[in-house]
């Protein structure tokens, strides 16, 4: 996928750790579920089945605009998309066909094996708010390899002003790798995966996917 598709899609891009060319996955059954609190996230140990709010759910009109990943020690820039700023977020209606929601929601990574050495990992996401202010905006990502959890992160942004552009950075420490376990993700490809879950308050209004593969 070129970058100008990527550019289209940015607002549904899970805030990933690690660079490479994204594209469309195979779409997931989705499952409609009841509200999830953000303790709840932190306790799952697979990846879900499906998406656990509707699209509309985003009603704090929250639009990603750009996102680069860089190597936290040498500062080199690894992935940067960035979307149209005149680009309206699209009207999505609550019965969208379940397969196209899991192709807009999900993103697979292409990534150099190279990446699996690197230590520490920073991204810079840019993002806008609607009328609505944003308080205690916060971002739960759960990382897993074969369904089993290699890393989870949580991070606050806390809150956002109506009308506004942000920038959000956070630092992603990778996990320590045995050899065996590497040589395993390097021979599965797409079994890294990881959901993104992004709340205000107690209330999940965005829940993307991805999934990565590590070749040269």
């Amino acid at each position: 996928m070129g970058s100008d598709q990527v550019a289209e899609r940015l607002s549904n891009l899970t805030v990933g750790d690690s660079p490479g060319t994204p594209g469309v996955s195979t779409p997931p059954v989705v499952n409609r579920r009841e509200p999830v609190l953000p303790e709840q996230a932190l306790r799952l140990t697979r990846p879900t089945e499906g998406f656990l709010c509707a699209m509309s759910a985003n009603k704090y009109k929250i639009d990603f605009r750009e996102f680069e990943i860089k190597d936290y020690d040498s500062g080199e820039s690894l992935f940067h998309v960035k979307r149209d700023p005149e680009a309206a977020l699209p009207m999505v209606p609550d019965d969208i066909d379940p397969a196209m929601e899991a192709a807009v929601r999900t993103v697979r990574y292409t990534f150099p094996t190279s990446f699996l050495g690197r230590k520490t990992i920073r991204t810079a996401l840019v993002f806008s708010v609607g009328p609505e202010p944003v308080p205690n905006f916060r971002m739960i990502e759960r990382h897993y390899f074969k369904d089993e959890l290699v890393r989870s992160y949580d991070f606050n942004f806390g809150f956002c002003i109506p009308m506004s552009v942000n920038s959000w950075e956070a630092i992603y420490d990778m996990p320590e790798l045995t050899k065996a376990r590497e040589e395993d993700i390097l021979a599965s490809p797409f079994e890294m995966r990881s959901d993104s879950f992004y709340y205000v308050g107690d209330t999940l209004v965005m829940h993307n996917k991805a999934e990565y593969q590590y070749k040269d």
